[in-house]
């Protein structure tokens, strides 16, 4: 089956789908069982090319598991009596560092596992969708179906860069993605958003939306936000440096606000001496 046994690496987070922007839920809960499944039954694809996994990493991974349990479900599909794994062979061999004997699982046949690939493909490539919508299904592709970026790009017709971006709108806050849909608001305008603070797109989205602020005028504005964080920091670092000399050289708490300097000092003593140095 193309698909199975394929690795992949990557920083855009895309562990879990959204299904308010899934446009494939409904047939996907048709082919799918969620499923506690006993760990001895559940086999890894050994024609998965990925065969070194960080010990350090297993063993964080196997903490967090044994505090919090499987929080992400493994897909899985049966086959000669087995399980064998799609997706999901890292929190199947951390679930066994952290002692566990059974895992969440969805579970499909290799049938329903290739239809659902082919429906999301399909989907992905319909005009009408959204890019959330869009970006969600080559989440899925990802996380589900054990899709490369080239892979996924291949299989949909668009450049890797192309579904490199859109998916990285998976960034936005729930908000920025929920108002992206609701007011047909375009990749172009949101991907300056992405690498922006909460409260930053907090205060700038209703101006996008009300505003109706084009891919440029985004642009121009997160420069403009990016310029002013840089001569901050650079006056904070400055101005730190200069507190740091100053309370040293006076044995005293030194703050530099502005055009003021304030000292602190703990008790009358230390005050009268610091009167003394200036």
């Amino acid at each position: 089956m193309a698909g199975l046994g394929r690795g992949f690496e990557s920083l855009i987070p895309t562990d879990f789908v959204d299904e308010d922007f899934d446009v494939t839920a409904q047939e996907d809960a048709k082919e799918s069982d969620l499923k506690e499944l006993p760990l001895s039954e559940v086999v890894r694809d050994e024609e998965q090319p990925r065969k070194e996994f960080s010990e350090e990493a297993l063993e964080a991974l196997a903490n967090s598991i044994k505090e919090h349990g499987v929080l992400q479900p493994i897909v899985v599909v049966k086959e000669d009596g087995k399980y064998k794994i799609v997706a999901g062979e890292r929190r199947w061999r951390a679930s066994k560092k952290a002692g566990l004997k059974t895992i969440p699982a969805i579970v499909r046949t290799i049938d329903a596992q290739e239809r659902l690939e082919l429906s999301i493909i399909e989907n992905a490539q319909r005009e009408d969708l959204n890019a959330i919508e869009m970006a969600t299904a080559y989440a899925k592709l990802k996380t589900q179906f054990n899709l490369s970026e080239d892979e996924i790009a291949e299989r949909v017709g668009k450049s890797k860069p192309a579904v490199v971006n859109t998916m990285r709108l998976l960034n936005l806050p729930e908000k920025a993605k929920k108002a992206m849909v609701e007011h047909r608001l375009t990749e172009g305008v949101m991907r300056p958003l992405i690498n922006a603070e909460p409260e930053l797109i907090e205060r700038v989205l209703p101006k996008i939306i009300e505003e109706g602020w084009t891919a440029r005028r985004v642009e121009k504005e997160m420069s403009e936000q990016k310029k002013k964080s840089s001569v901050k920091a650079i006056k904070s670092s400055i101005y730190s440096k200069q507190e740091d000399n100053l309370s040293k050289k006076y044995s005293s708490r030194v703050k530099i606000s502005g055009r003021s300097i304030t000292f602190t000092c703990k008790n009358e003593t230390e005050l009268k001496s610091l009167i003394n140095r200036l």
